[in-house]
């Protein structure tokens, strides 16, 4: 018999640090915190459960068999009395099928043989005297991960589910296809649902202790190698009803219930405690980036950021926090608080001129076209003051183009030019050429003619997936989608990397969600980019940031490296406490 309660004590470091982030394969996608350690707990709780090892065995109790007799009795009356129709003999459990031992006076049993067994099915929508009513029609996005029943967005009305398949409180209800494949949650009043859900009536089983089984890693790996399908896995209900669970005498289905109950909400407790330690440390950190940003000068920022500096192993301990540290770097650098400034520097008044003499000169060869002229900066958009030989400048006027190219798909063409798109940007400044659309030559040298990316451009996503900008490395030819504009830098007048370093900062992101126009989803307009006032330094400054960023981005990517490190022996930490209980 394991004592789970010394179990999570004496291991309450494992499942409270076992944490991970999940939901961010890509740029952009959102980023949430799953506690695995505690994750891990709730499902060793379950599998103890349905192993026997959660609560001792009673010689005393009526022993499962006699319990399987009854079932079997009960449902043969329910048949005599067209209470439930006739099941079809469900084969004979072999040894080879036997997951693991069971304790004395337990019993395997097909969970088909546990009830009475259906499967949803939706109502014609052409006929809305279906719907409307007061009974709830379930489908999986009602159930939720830990099993609890959502409120239904859908009600049906009495002849609705007659068409349909109703469950009453008591029974359980598993999604049986697709991603969400083996959720289940206990109906608490009559409810219809759809035919992605079956469902099962318990005769003699305690409604919870079936949700017990039936929630287990064991019993979900038994739902996916019966079902079909690989991207979308589905089980019907007859291969369903085949699967097998373990069955407990009865009073020790009740005294199981009880402490999965009392360990459940000792695992919510943790949950909270965890959540709130991570929201007190989101918030200190929070705090003292906010130091850095409010730092008088360069001084004031070095005296805060050397106390930040001196506890790194205890601030930038989570995902999040490295990514704040991230952020607020880039801003500390537009803002001109993360070097120096030399007196001696050209000022930017000066660099601006030389950038409007080669522009003008780029008009006289016919190389670029005249510029619309852009407004005056106002006062409201100078929204923090600059170090002496800064300027205030709109991004347009210190590129030599800011467009995209035609709103229309060019051709096809598998062996043809790469034209990406930011579903081919990962992080790291990585661009994904292999999986990218290729395009006709021939509607590539058309396109080209008007924007081509090229080595030190940026390419500046501006649908759905904003701020996943990216500077061009790369001397292979290619295009960007529509769904960017490429920024088309300067060189020699103004550092890539610096204007790279200002597109990823809350400067830009602040402008951008002003300008985002409200369509089917978030998108700028390349007139609101060629408008965005940019904080510009004295050309030897940006070089400085730029080098100064480079540093503090690797000592970053450092933490993330031993916060991995950490994060994976947590994980094995606790799939070895989690092996070593069920052993």
């Amino acid at each position: 018999m394991t004592d789970v309660n010394k179990l999570i004590t004496d291991n309450i470091d494992v499942w409270t640090s076992a944490i991970k982030k999940r939901n961010s394969q890509g740029r952009g996608s959102s980023k949430k915190i799953e506690l695995t350690g505690v994750k891990k707990l709730r499902e060793l709780i379950l599998e103890l459960a349905v192993r026997g090892k959660l609560v001792p065995q009673d010689a005393n109790d009526e022993p499962a068999r006699v319990l399987l007799e009854r079932i079997a009795e009960e449902k043969l009356q329910l048949v005599a009395d067209k209470k439930i129709k006739k099941q079809k003999p469900l084969p004979t459990i072999t040894d080879e099928e036997i997951p693991f031992v069971l304790p004395s006076g337990w019993e395997w049993l097909r969970l088909g043989n546990a009830g009475s067994g259906s499967t949803g099915k939706t109502p014609s929508t052409r006929n809305a005297d279906f719907f409307g009513g007061n009974i709830q029609f379930i489908g999986p996005g009602n159930i939720t991960p830990k099993g609890q029943l959502l409120e239904a967005d859908k009600y049906l009305t009495e002849l609705g589910v007659e068409q349909s398949t109703s469950a009453i409180a008591g029974d359980l209800l598993m999604v049986c296809i697709g991603g969400s494949i083996g959720k289940s949650a206990i109906a608490i009043e009559h409810v219809a649902f759809n035919q992605q859900i079956n469902a099962m009536q318990p005769i003699e089983v305690l409604s919870k202790f079936l949700k017990h089984t039936v929630s287990t890693h064991t019993f979900y790996n038994s739902v996916i190698e019966k079902s079909t399908g690989s991207a979308t896995p589905i089980i019907n209900r007859g291969k369903w009803e085949e699967l097998l669970i373990p069955i407990a005498p009865l009073a020790e289905q009740h005294r199981i219930v009880a402490k999965v109950d009392e360990l459940m909400a000792l695992c919510d407790q943790l949950d909270q405690q965890t959540e709130e330690s991570l929201s007190a440390h989101q918030t200190l950190v929070e705090v003292l980036l906010a130091a850095l940003t409010n730092s008088e000068n360069v001084d004031d920022f070095q005296t805060s950021w050397q106390r930040i500096a001196e506890h790194f192993d205890v601030l930038f301990t989570t995902e999040n926090s490295i990514e704040q540290l991230k952020q607020t770097i880039l801003q500390l650098a537009v803002m001109g608080k993360l070097v120096p400034q030399n007196p001696s520097d050209e000022p930017a008044s000066v660099l601006l001129e030389k950038i409007a003499e080669e522009k003008a000169q780029l008009i006289a060869d016919k190389k670029i076209k005249k510029q619309k002229p852009l407004p005056p900066i106002t006062d409201e958009e100078k929204t923090l003051e600059l170090p002496s030989g800064w300027e205030w400048v709109k991004w347009d006027n210190i590129a030599i183009k800011i467009g995209d190219v035609d709103h229309k798909m060019p051709t096809e063409e598998p062996n043809g030019v790469p034209y990406v798109s930011p579903r081919d940007f990962f992080p790291n400044n990585v661009i994904n050429f292999d999986n990218a659309k290729k395009i006709l030559h021939s509607d590539f040298d058309r396109l080209a003619a008007k924007i081509q990316p090229q080595k030190g451009d940026i390419i500046f996503p501006r649908y759905g997936t904003i701020g996943a900008n990216m500077l061009v490395e790369t001397d292979i030819d290619f295009l960007a989608s529509y769904s960017c504009c490429v920024i088309k830098t300067m060189h020699g007048f103004i550092s890539a990397k610096y204007q790279f370093i200002f597109s990823l900062s809350f400067f830009v992101k602040g402008q951008c969600k002003k300008a985002e126009k409200k369509t089917t989803q978030p998108n700028v307009g390349i007139k609101s980019i060629q408008e965005f006032v940019v904080p510009l330094p004295p050309l030897a400054e940006q070089h400085r940031i730029e080098a100064k960023v480079d540093e503090l981005m690797a000592l970053c990517e450092q933490l993330k490296a031993r916060l991995s490190d950490a994060q994976t022996t947590q994980l094995h930490l606790a799939d070895a406490v989690v092996e070593n209980a069920l052993n």
